[in-house]
């Protein structure tokens, strides 16, 4: 049997929760009725009220201002599901919820671990703005089709597969397997040969290598697992999101890319990966201001920038002003000849004034006992990617010890 949290505003959809929490209780499992409304009394009563809720965040309740009102609840929501998740009082959690609901069942889901089962039954699951509500966390959003607001013939449909959904999880446990040391890697589709021929190394060594795609949420969400201490080694490839990020592309990762490591002290290797190139949309969503540039169509959907010298020697410096917060062994390594497939001698985006202008960059702004390693080679190239493996697992082995061998 498994305790399952289910967590809305209980003032304007408590039959709702009710409801989901009845089907749970049928299965076998035991709900926790959790009250975040903020506007009225709740109509159902709750396992845990509001007034619990807020009083354990610590926040007062806002009363005068509906979003205020939502955001301190939101908060305070978090607080608590973290606490009695860590407690080991709460197995998986559901919510259903419009726009308000929705905000703080997500931030409450966003609060608890990777793996923790969390389905949000929301108006705006199909919406554009769904994946500000997921964030980094493996959120299950399901659209609910109606209006949560009453129970009818497509509403019952809809939450009782929701219910069925969440005490599935709760039931459904991975296979036992022997762990291994976690290392995390950036890729591409223009660095998947390297980041393939890096991973198999690695996993020879006794490690188990997660993969994530640099678009954007890709590297956020690695950045986000970094943090939890659960990473032994970074095999940051494919850096590209940093191109979007500075130059305005749509697959950008925020400003603290490449923060994580660094501050953590988590043994990493870095590589220009992909800086040759901005991302956008189809060809006819390129923003005006790049009239003129060098594109290149990866497909119908994906339109390519080569990014110029200028941009490449601002880059270099970014990546310099990162890599420098490193506080465990970090390596850097260049791969001279080409940092993706096309920008390979003979490809659409081959500059070698740019490439250079990049590596100037770095070299000059990086602390002098942070090694750089310069080989003769495309980033594909298996010398490469086997000098990239190396490296990172010998900054493993290195620990605490500064990367200057």
């Amino acid at each position: 049997m498994a305790t399952i949290a289910v967590l809305g505003t209980l003032d304007t959809k408590g039959k709702e929760h009710a409801f989901v929490a009845n089907l749970i209780r049928q299965r076998g499992h035991t709900p926790l009725l959790m009250d975040v409304g903020t506007l009225k009394p709740p109509t159902v009563t709750p396992d845990i009220s509001r007034e619990d809720i807020t009083q354990a965040g610590k926040i007062a309740p806002e009363t005068g201002d509906r979003g205020k009102a939502v955001a301190v609840m939101a908060r305070c929501a978090a607080l608590v599901c973290a606490q009695l998740e860590a407690e080991n009082k709460i197995d998986g959690i559901i919510s259903l919820g419009g726009g308000g609901g929705t905000s703080i069942g997500t931030v409450a889901m966003r609060a608890l671990p990777v793996g923790f089962p969390k389905l949000m039954v929301s108006t705006l699951a199909a919406s554009e703005h769904a994946p500000v509500y997921m964030g980094v966390k493996d959120v299950t959003m399901m659209p609910s089709i109606v209006d949560i607001s009453g129970l009818n013939s497509i509403s019952r449909e809809i939450f009782s597969n929701a219910a069925g959904a969440i005490c599935g999880m709760v039931e459904t446990s991975p296979p036992k397997e022997q762990s291994k040391p976690l290392i995390v890697a950036s890729m591409f589709g223009n660095t998947t040969e390297c980041v393939g021929l890096a991973k198999a190394t690695l996993e020879s060594a006794g490690y188990e290598v997660l993969v994530f795609h640099a678009t954007g949420i890709g590297g956020r969400t690695m950045e986000s697992l970094i943090e939890t201490g659960k990473v032994s080694g970074v095999l940051d490839i494919t850096t590209t999101e940093w191109a979007d990020e500075h130059v305005g592309g749509i697959l950008g990762a925020g400003p603290t890319r490449l923060e994580a490591a660094a501050r953590h002290g988590v043994p990493a290797i870095v590589t220009p990966g992909c800086l040759d190139m901005v991302n956008f949309g189809a060809r006819d969503s390129v923003p005006e201001q790049f009239a003129g540039r060098i594109f290149y169509e990866h497909n119908a959907q994906a339109t390519l920038m080569r990014t110029t010298p200028d941009e490449c020697s601002s880059l270099g410096r970014i990546l310099a002003e990162k890599i420098n917060l490193s506080t465990g062994p970090a390596t850097v390594l260049l791969p001279r000849k080409a940092f993706s497939i096309i920008s390979a001698e003979g490809q659409p985006f081959h500059d070698p004034a740019a490439d250079d202008a990049l590596f100037a960059a770095l070299r000059e702004k990086l602390r002098v006992d942070i090694k750089i390693v310069e080989l003769d080679c495309a980033i594909n190239d298996a010398e490469f990617a086997k000098a990239c493996a190396q490296a990172l697992l010998r900054n493993i082995s290195n620990g605490d010890k500064p990367s200057t061998a």
